[in-house]
């Protein structure tokens, strides 16, 4: 219907130009809005208050002799002008409510759109270090990745899911030697634990798995381990113990015995780590390693072009990526002095990886630390020759967690920390989802376990699912009674749907293939869950004031017509937020 209006619109204002009445060589694109008050009518257009100055005309005036040279159709009921200029247009009961057929002949592709048909695109979401189980900061990563995934396939784009999996580098190492002291200590060897080592619980477990299938095959007398290594000792969090340690643990274990310490833990904590994500509703086409870059030379690949092109130098024995001459606010290190390359020189390595697969377009779903990494990736795809904007980086805020109204504190590195798992299993996977994406991703979170847990209306998930298992109780009664819908018969008598609460059911509706698109290209499935509780709250209005089972036969078919549509509107958005819809639920 909007595109429609902005047709009667184009043809007004062209009329107007040739008339020589409107005197502008370019018209700006023409926006027609959804009403926010009913009264104001269905929808509105501003293009007179932005043409005026322009046309060297007053907003109101522009309004008149725009409405007066609209082509007449038998769709709208009237037009009416507000305010400073505004146009409202008012549809007949008709052509709204045949919203009702369309919802129920698509079905669940109701919404869905092509806008995107023919784009393939990467998303990059979560990625944590498997260096330990994931936090309810992974958590949310999770939740919004997955929607904005099935958001944009909804908008008709090919969507590829992955997960980069940091598989080599320090904060391995640092995971390995950890398991290893862990299970020095199941084999008998007691030793002081750094406070920078990875002290959750779950390095016991993996370091007991390690003891139990290995025996002591990796065990090292106490000594042999602690000799000569720094003096600043287990209790600094510095680097220099935990480095001096890790290259003890290789030195003793020999390189075979260090592979197969540092597998363990990968291999664990990797595998617990899917496990969540999958139990979680969360899918992914691939888990690509890191490392997988190194074995093939991508990252040395690179790191050969910009220096053939210049843009690296050596400084002190490190090679420089020259990232400011793009950009960033300085220069990054690629290569150590040592030989070893930096996780930068990964990145670049995994994003030309990525173009080189023949993605369009590439979303990184990064925790709002990593901030300073955007320029630098950029700069380093404008000196390969990539196109930056290809690479779109959406920073999500870390989530807080209230329990009985105070906040729960965390400490990753300590182990003290609340794991996704334990907050699905306390508060629920509907529950959990909805509450990790009902707001922008950059906006900070306050999850309320106990608001999140209650089964009443002030939890919003609840409140939207409340309203579609009212829908299947109607259904079920109707059963019961002996009663059957005659869909036919109802689409045809839509014209009895006719009270407050019916139409504003029906306008609410109506805006869900809108939103869909809107959210889709803004990339903001928060959106979804503003409309379904406004959806929601609509339904339960309807249900409230009337009657669905009545004599009438031809009231009751439109009226179940309309609760049918509002059902599967709430399902479809429902699904691509990651949330159930139940047939039926119990209040507390």
């Amino acid at each position: 219907m909007k595109d429609r209006l902005i047709e009667l619109l184009s043809a007004a204002v062209n009329q107007l130009r040739e008339q020589g009445i409107l005197d502008i060589d370019h018209i700006p694109p023409l926006k027609v809005e959804r009403s926010r008050d009913p009264s104001h009518g269905d929808l509105a257009s501003n293009i007179a208050l932005v043409l005026a100055r322009s046309a060297n005309m007053s907003p109101l005036d522009l309004a008149h002799r725009i409405v007066d040279s609209m082509p007449g159709v038998d769709w709208l009921e009237k037009t009416e002008i507000a305010g400073p200029g505004f146009i409202n247009f008012f549809l007949k009961s008709g052509p709204v409510s045949s919203i009702i057929n369309q919802i129920l002949e698509q079905g669940d592709t109701f919404g869905c759109n092509e806008s995107g048909r023919g784009t393939r695109v990467l998303i990059e979401f979560v990625s944590a270090n498997p260096t330990g189980p994931l936090h309810i900061g992974h958590g949310r990563g999770a939740a919004y990745g997955a929607s904005l995934s099935s958001l944009l396939q909804a908008n008709g784009y090919s969507v590829h899911n992955e997960y980069y999996v940091n598989d080599s580098g320090r904060q391995m190492d640092i995971l390995a030697v950890s398991v290893w002291l862990r299970y020095l200590e199941l084999a008998g060897v007691q030793l002081p634990f750094p406070a920078s080592g990875y002290q959750g619980d779950y390095v016991w477990d993996i370091g007991a798995t390690l003891h139990r299938e290995n025996g002591d095959a990796f065990r090292h007398p106490a000594e042999s381990v602690t000799a000569d290594l720094p003096t600043d000792g287990p209790g600094d969090d510095g680097e220099l113990y935990i480095d001096a340690l890790i290259s003890r643990c290789r030195s003793l274990l020999g390189e075979e015995h260090y592979r197969l310490v540092h597998q363990q833990g990968l291999t664990e904590v990797t595998a617990n780590i899917a496990r969540d994500l999958h139990e979680f509703g969360v899918q992914y086409d691939e888990w690509f390693a890191e490392s997988s870059l190194m074995e093939n030379h991508s990252i040395q690949g690179v790191i050969n072009q910009l220096l053939e092109s210049g843009n690296i130098e050596e400084r002190d024995g490190a090679l420089w990526f020259k990232s400011s001459t793009y950009g960033d606010e300085k220069d990054r290190v690629v290569q150590r002095h040592n030989g070893l390359h930096t996780y930068f020189a990964s990145d670049i390595a995994y994003h030309i990886n990525k173009l080189e697969r023949g993605y369009d377009r590439l979303i990184n779903i990064w925790g709002a630390d990593h901030h300073g990494y955007i320029a630098r990736v950029k700069a380093a795809m404008t000196a390969l020759g990539a196109k930056p904007d290809q690479l779109e980086v959406m920073l999500v805020q870390f989530a807080c967690l209230y329990e009985g109204g105070e906040q729960v504190r965390m400490s990753t590195r300590s182990g003290h920390f609340v794991t996704l798992r334990e907050l699905r299993q306390n508060a629920g996977n509907d529950a959990t989802r909805f509450f990790y994406v009902m707001r922008r991703p950059d906006q900070h979170l306050d999850f309320d376990i106990d608001l999140a847990k209650s089964r009443s209306n002030k939890n919003p998930v609840y409140y939207i699912q409340y309203a579609h298992a009212r829908v299947s109780s109607v259904f079920r009664e109707l059963k019961e009674r002996g009663l059957h819908w005659n869909m036919e018969q109802g689409l045809n008598n839509l014209e009895c749907l006719a009270e407050e609460q019916e139409q504003e059911l029906i306008r609410v509706m109506c805006n869900y293939a809108e939103l869909i698109a809107n959210a889709g290209s803004r990339h903001e499935p928060h959106q979804i869950t503003y409309y379904l509780r406004e959806l929601a709250q609509a339904l339960h209005s309807c249900y409230n004031a009337h009657q669905f089972i009545v004599d009438d036969e031809r009231l009751r078919n439109a009226r179940l017509c309309l609760i049918r549509a509002a059902q599967q509107i709430i399902r479809n958005g429902l699904r691509i937020i990651g949330v159930s819809a139940p047939d039926a639920m119990h209040r507390d």
